[in-house]
């Protein structure tokens, strides 16, 4: 083999250090815990930043105009935008994925395992949105009757994980699926409640999109850039139509397939034949790149293909999605001005207590009030592994609400005052639910 191709039996020091610390930051990165801390920080660095003496420059900032031209035609949005609008619909794409995955062969791939975080998630979504409604009934406040119908499952499954390996595994399945759940609910909410009247030639464009999308994927096209067209289409078509445009993400993960594109052999076996032929011709010394070229681009294919697409999407975005669209967001919206909240107002103070216990009572009051009936009436039964101070831990856990709770915020209100109070109320309930979970889990196991 030629001394090019040979290995080095001294590596410079600078490279080795450079390769531990990249190592120790993707080990990081993937630690659930750590994108839970880094959300709430951010959700702090905006809340001081909007009660700081720079108040002004939040607020300024995130309306900060970016406009892009060419030519005549221009398109300007503000940064709040782009982040709510633009960057979340990646969140939801991952959101898309992970519902498409657990359909397929996780813990929604039939209704006998669905049944219980299904129901536990319908209950829920219910007994937060009544206990809402009763104090927000017949107000203008009574818009916001899905804020607290919400669960933030990054934060969640990221207080879980500081509890340590004490907790079951169940508990944690049960968690995650029943946070998917409470997802597909959000989606269908914001898709049917919060969407203004539709533009019928907005449909037609998004549907192009998705027509694209579908052909791309007969033609064998596994490059996730080469979809970035037909997904910003599906997006403006939506943002057109008036349906909220982040709802693209969920289609396009809902799309994603879930097994690799079809192939006369499989990738390990194209990754094993293509090894021995690199070796044969590594070992000719008059070998050249254009040799070579073939069997390594069959390689890099039969690596990709290893993993079906949508897990691909998953591992490739989920440190871009929970290091910066969420805490992007959390920076955008967390920011509530105290000084501009009137709790002596009658409709903020309803908005602000009903949320609170919205969240911290009526999410796990419902998820267990849920489970217990569907148990006592032999519909499913608990995980195993799962007691019921799992459900409760689970239960108060989903009281979660922040990121999802804050987006369906700014859509179900439009006067600042109420939006103010709301989003507040969704930081409040969130470290207190989430207090009350770490002290229950430390309790009961």
């Amino acid at each position: 083999m030629s001394d090019k191709y040979s290995a080095s039996s001294s590596i410079p020091r600078p490279q080795v250090l450079t390769a531990r610390a990249l190592s120790a930051i993707e080990r990081f990165s993937h630690i659930e815990a750590v994108s839970g801390i880094v959300l709430l920080l951010a959700a702090l660095v905006a809340l001081i930043w909007a009660n700081s003496p720079l108040a002004d420059s939040y607020e300024h900032f995130w309306n900060t105009q970016l406009t892009l031209g060419l030519g005549d035609f221009t398109v300007s949005c503000s940064l709040h935008f782009l982040v709510n609008d633009g960057l979340m619909a990646v969140f939801f794409l991952v959101v898309g994925a992970e519902i498409r995955q657990e359909i397929n062969d996780g813990a929604l791939a039939n209704f006998k395992l669905a049944t219980l975080p299904l129901g536990a998630a319908l209950g829920g979504v219910l007994m937060p949105a009544i206990i809402y409604m009763a104090f927000n009934h017949g107000t203008e406040a009574s818009t916001g009757w899905a804020v607290p119908t919400a669960t933030d499952i990054a934060f969640a499954v990221g207080v879980l994980a500081l509890l340590g390996k004490s907790i079951p595994g169940g508990i944690r399945v049960l968690l995650l699926a029943l946070a998917i759940i409470d997802d597909i609910v959000a989606i269908l909410i914001i898709a049917v409640f919060y969407t203004a009247s539709l533009d019928y030639l907005g449909l037609v464009v998004a549907l192009s999109g998705l027509v694209l999308v579908l052909v791309f994927q007969r033609m064998g096209i596994g490059k996730a850039y080469a979809y970035l067209l037909p997904g910003a289409i599906v997006w403006f078509g939506l943002l057109k139509t008036g349906v909220h445009p982040t709802l693209a993400g969920v289609i396009l993960g809902l799309m994603t397939p879930v097994n690799s594109k079809p192939a006369t052999e499989r990738p390990l076996e194209t990754i094993g034949r293509t090894f021995h032929e690199l070796m044969d011709r590594f070992a000719q010394s008059n070998n050249s790149p254009q040799e070579v070229a073939k069997p390594l681009k069959q390689l890099q294919q039969a690596q990709r293909e290893i993993l079906p697409p949508v897990q691909r999407v998953q591992a490739g975005l989920h440190p871009w999605v929970a290091f910066g669209v969420m805490p992007l967001f959390a920076l955008a919206n967390a920011g509530v001005g105290l000084q501009g909240i009137n709790l002596d107002d009658a409709v903020s103070r309803s908005v602000f207590v009903g949320v609170i216990s919205a969240l911290v009572l009526g999410k796990p009051l419902g998820i267990v009030l849920a489970s217990i009936a569907l148990v006592k009436l032999n519909v499913c039964k608990l995980p195993e592994g799962v007691t019921w101070s799992g459900v409760g831990l689970v239960g108060l856990l989903a009281g979660i609400g922040f990121t999802m709770s804050i987006f369906i915020s700014s859509l179900a209100f439009s006067d600042p005052a109420l939006l103010s109070a709301a989003k507040l109320s969704v930081l409040a309930a969130s470290a207190l639910a989430a207090i009350v979970g770490l002290i229950w889990g430390k309790m009961k196991f």
